[in-house]
């Protein structure tokens, strides 16, 4: 496959995680990086080893939940590179009250902003730029919870997940006369440092056998380097010991 030398990548979520992962790989591979989240000091770091390492960084912190900050970011994305190929989007959240009966709507709205309506908004932005170039992908960080329903990440999580998946399939068949491609990721756990809002603490032998964030920028890289003639829709990945399996086998704790 080629490297990505001359491609501008806008990662969202890039302070840590998946979205921190998917930036220093996408870097490694030529890409100029844009890097959102609401922090700028992690978004920082990440910049400072990428230019370090010889690459392109931009930093473009912003709270994406709010409904002019992803157009913003991508207008400095424009002036700087005068291009966008790929958008990450990563950005995410979750919270430790999560089940119905402590759900409030101040709750439910901080969940559908940050996982629900960021990802619409990059989305809306970064096609406003690909499709003059009649080129362009997205990937987005959707959840096995986009997929399946169960007790764990909560209903709001749930339900916005469910909508990114809705979302990305909605891109592509709109957006592929224009040659733009997206792909919804859906990874079951993952050993992120979203794990530390669940309910029940997650023990380090547990994350081990996790999914970890590099192998999701694996993955990332590989939808990023296919040809632009092949849209890969939607990957379901988990890790091979299953915690969710592994409860209803009788072979381990719940996952909560």
């Amino acid at each position: 496959m080629p490297d990505l030398s001359g491609k501008v990548a806008w990662v969202t979520g890039a302070g840590s995680g998946i979205g921190e992962a998917a930036a220093l790989a996408l870097a490694r591979e030529g890409a100029a990086v844009a890097l959102s989240g609401r922090r700028r000091e992690p978004l920082q770091a990440v910049a400072d080893r990428i230019t370090e390492a010889g690459g392109k960084a931009l930093v473009a912190p912003g709270d994406l939940g709010e409904p002019e900050a992803a157009a913003k970011i991508a207008a400095r994305i424009a002036k700087e590179f005068g291009r966008l190929d790929i958008l990450v989007n990563n950005a995410g959240a979750n919270l430790v009250e999560r089940s119905w009966a402590k759900l409030t709507p101040e709750r439910i709205k901080f969940m559908i902003d940050a996982n629900l309506n960021s990802a619409f908004y990059c989305a809306a932005a970064a096609l406003d730029i690909m499709r003059p170039q009649k080129d362009g992908l997205l990937i987005h960080t959707a959840s096995w919870a986009g997929r399946f329903v169960g007790i764990v990440p909560g209903p709001a999580y749930i339900a916005a997940k469910h909508g990114v998946v809705a979302m990305s399939y909605s891109i592509n068949m709109e957006e592929f006369q224009h040659g733009i491609r997206s792909t919804a990721l859906c990874p079951a756990e993952v050993a992120t440092p979203i794990l530390n809002l669940r309910p029940k603490p997650v023990s380090a032998e547990e994350r081990a056998q996790m999914i970890q964030p590099e192998h999701m920028a694996d993955l990332i890289l590989y939808v990023a380097k296919l040809p632009a003639t092949v849209c890969l829709n939607e990957i379901v990945i988990s890790p091979t010991w299953n915690r969710g399996y592994a409860h209803l086998a009788g072979l381990g704790p719940s996952r909560t």
